[in-house]
């Protein structure tokens, strides 16, 4: 599972995981854990990356299942 969403909102910003947690305050674990689906992160957070990438919250919180996952449900 991972929010490709965020995920590819992040490089279209041009910036690294590293950059985009130092911009919301939060350490690299964290942030890499609410990119991967791990961690659901607080409004706070959310209400930022939505003003960061232009992007709307429901839009990068959406968790996609990856390939072998969906092969697994079918």
């Amino acid at each position: 599972m991972a929010r490709e969403n965020l995920r590819n909102a992040r490089k279209k910003a041009g910036m690294t995981q590293q950059e985009l947690a130092d911009k919301l305050g939060i350490s690299l674990v964290y942030y890499q854990k609410i990119e991967a689906g791990n961690r659901t992160g607080d409004f706070a957070v959310w209400d930022a990356l939505e003003d960061i990438t232009g992007i709307h919250q429901r839009i990068l919180r959406e968790i996609l299942k990856n390939h072998h996952d969906q092969e697994d449900n079918q």
